[in-house]
């Protein structure tokens, strides 16, 4: 017995809801849009079905059905097939269409129906052949119908029945020498195609459905996006001003136009300890402190505003009344207050705050935050919650930076400039896969900075296009590595990640030092990518076009979105120096690199740990799945021919 009801209950389900049509105005339309698209055909294949069925009978039955009868269901046609035509179903409103796919139930229906009836009406008057062809064109007319309504299942089942009843009565009727053979055809072919009728408009109301989802989360997306639009000067976690609201503040406070002691005061505060409160405690932890800080400064006399600026950052603007003096006081009031403990669950948390200081005469709102900020950074450096105001001597020592500035500016970078190249490391080997050059500079001769003392020199100056041509065709020209299968890699600035003809100027280099362009990696940065994505994608394309391989540098130090990662034409991701000193201690970071490591394997691109220190860590990472590895533990940046030397002593 199971086999009979299985049977019948594929049956019922197949003839139940799939059959119909779904309600709704996104379904509507769906509809109409892809009838539109079919429909028009279905009805010139049925003008041109009659007119062939019409001339092969018309020396053999009467005018009236050889002319008259083709000759309206031609034209009935020719006029449902205009009527379904994509421009003009475009044009209708919702409620004609739904009137259309109403008319369409029974239209069909009844168009093939006398159309059947038609068919079977010169059926007598035929010879054998002329039969055989009446068989022929009904089955092409019922197979198109059926197929042309994928998308109204049921019209095509209620089309099916009505021209196969008619048509196959009279076959069997006149006793033809095929009739049973040919009813069984038709039959047969009708039943599988109204089958995979039915199964594509199944597929049609997923994909519709999906579609209407995509469709819902933008419109929620771009609800949220209009609602944050609207709270944009609130920061959701602490209830103070966001970054936008307090720097528009400052600007206000500047339009003003006072100087001297009628200006007001700008102050930034930065929580010490905050860090080791969120990778003790967890970021919920964090997050209490924050909001305890934001509620403190809330309660702080002579605030005119405050807000923040941005993780464990804030901003204040204070009375322009207050004199230095009163300043400091105030500051160290609210040191004070922010060393008061905060409660989080059974946990007391404990931190201070440095606070730095500058009166905002003046200036612009960028000039005020920089100068706020190196009072915040002479204040951190002393430690313990300390308060500096911007004073005439930090004024000098900014003068100071801005002439260092200048000399990059002005210093020939070939003689400024020397490379250090540190091995990567195939942890499976023990091998030297590759050196990485990092570049230093030194404005006197005597002290050499890194990039990151430098390169935003370089970024303020417009030389970080000169400073990458240059650093690469000295690498290519020290350091040959790719002569012995090693890879050489370069780190791009994020300007030349952007700049167009950057991979040109590259490529060339490449070539004309005789490098294979695949064994130099060029490393980006995930800063390079964040304000313009698309135009970070096409730049990162025309580098590998020219047969550069790409590394995404420091990943897991910031923005990293492991979302994203799949979209960017990568060959290498190089994770963060920081999860590499956590591997041994935080299972955390274990989890973090885990995961990294197998969407690069899921993506097909190698992955590099960068700052392993020491054997724990190469440990770990190598148990993580990480096959190149790059660190003091393994070498230290050093000259030119330190590199090669090392590779003629492992050869």
């Amino acid at each position: 017995m199971d086999g009979p009801l299985r049977l019948y209950g594929e049956v019922r389900r197949a003839f139940g809801e799939s059959w119909r049509q779904k309600e709704g105005d996104s379904f509507t339309r769906a509809y109409v849009r892809s009838l539109s698209q079919r429909l028009p055909l279905l009805y010139i294949v049925v003008a041109i079905d009659c007119f062939l069925l019409a001339w092969r009978f018309r020396h053999l039955a009467p005018i009236w059905l050889t002319v008259v009868c083709p000759l309206a269901l031609s034209l009935v046609s020719l006029w449902r097939g205009m009527h379904w035509m994509p421009s003009r179903v475009k044009k209708r409103s919702l409620e004609k269409s739904r009137r259309d796919l109403a008319m369409m139930n029974w239209v069909g229906p009844v168009s093939a129906f006398l159309f059947g009836v038609w068919a079977m009406l010169l059926y007598p008057h035929g010879d054998e052949a002329a039969q055989s062809f009446t068989h022929y064109i009904v089955a092409i007319t019922l197979f198109s119908g059926v197929l042309g309504l994928g998308h109204a299942p049921l019209t095509a089942l209620r089309i099916a029945f009505a021209v196969s009843v008619p048509t196959t009565t009279q076959i069997l009727f006149i006793n033809h020498p095929n009739a049973v053979p040919v009813v069984m055809v038709q039959i047969f072919i009708t039943g599988i195609l109204l089958m995979l009728t039915s199964s594509h408009h199944r597929d049609f109301v997923r994909l519709e459905l999906s579609r209407q989802q995509l469709e819902r989360r933008e419109r929620e997306s771009t609800k949220l996006a209009r609602e944050n639009l609207l709270q944009a000067t609130v920061d959701p976690l602490t209830g103070a001003l966001n970054r936008r609201a307090i720097l528009s503040r400052l600007d206000d406070e500047l339009a003003r136009g006072y100087t001297g002691t009628a200006a007001a005061w700008l102050a930034l505060i930065d929580l010490d300890g905050f860090k080791h409160v969120n990778d003790t405690y967890g970021h919920a932890a964090g997050d209490a402190v924050l909001a305890a800080v934001a509620s403190r400064l809330a309660t702080i006399a002579r605030v005119d505003s405050f807000g923040r600026l941005g993780g464990d950052e804030f901003a204040l603007i204070l009375d322009a009344d207050l004199t230095e003096h009163d300043v400091r006081v105030a500051a160290t009031d609210l040191s004070e207050a922010l060393r008061a403990p905060v409660k989080h669950g059974s946990a007391i948390l404990r931190l201070s705050g440095s606070i730095g200081v500058h009166r905002v005469a003046g200036r612009s709102s960028s000039d005020c935050l920089e100068r706020a900020d190196a009072a915040l950074y002479k204040a951190k450096k002393q430690g313990d919650g300390a308060v500096v105001v911007f004073s005439a001597d930090d004024e000098a020592e900014l003068q100071t930076r801005a002439a260092i500035t200048r000399k990059f500016n002005d210093s020939n970078l070939e003689t400024h400039i020397k490379l250090l190249y540190q091995p990567i490391i195939d942890a499976e080997t023990g091998r030297i896969s590759g050196f990485e050059a990092f570049a230093r500079w030194s404005p006197d001769g005597r002290n050499w900075l890194t990039p990151s003392h430098f390169i935003a020199l370089a970024e303020a100056t417009g030389r970080t296009g000169e400073l990458t041509r240059m650093v690469l065709t000295r690498a290519l020209s020290e350091c040959r590595a790719w002569e012995q299968g090693r890879t050489l890699s370069i780190n791009l600035a994020p300007r030349d990640v952007m700049r167009a003809g950057t991979a040109d100027a590259l490529a060339a280099i490449v070539e004309a030092a005789g490098a294979p362009a695949g064994s130099i990696i060029l490393e980006v940065t995930e800063r390079a990518l964040i304000d313009d994505p698309k135009r970070a994608d096409a730049q990162l394309a025309a580098f590998r076009a020219r047969g550069f391989r790409i590394a995404l540098d420091d990943f897991g130090a910031g923005w990293s979105s492991l979302s994203q990662v799949h979209r960017l034409p990568l060959d290498m991701i190089k994770i963060d120096r920081g999860l590499s000193r956590a591997l041994s201690t935080d299972p955390g970071a274990r989890t973090l690199v885990q995961t990294i490591v197998s969407l690069a394997w899921q993506l097909g691109i190698d992955c590099t740990i960068k700052g392993v220190e020491d054997e724990a860590q190469a440990q770990t990472a190598k148990a993580l799945g990480v096959r190149l590895m790059q660190g003091y533990h393994f070498g230290r940046p050093g000259p030119a021919a330190e590199a090669m030397a090392s590779l003629a002593s492992a050869a």
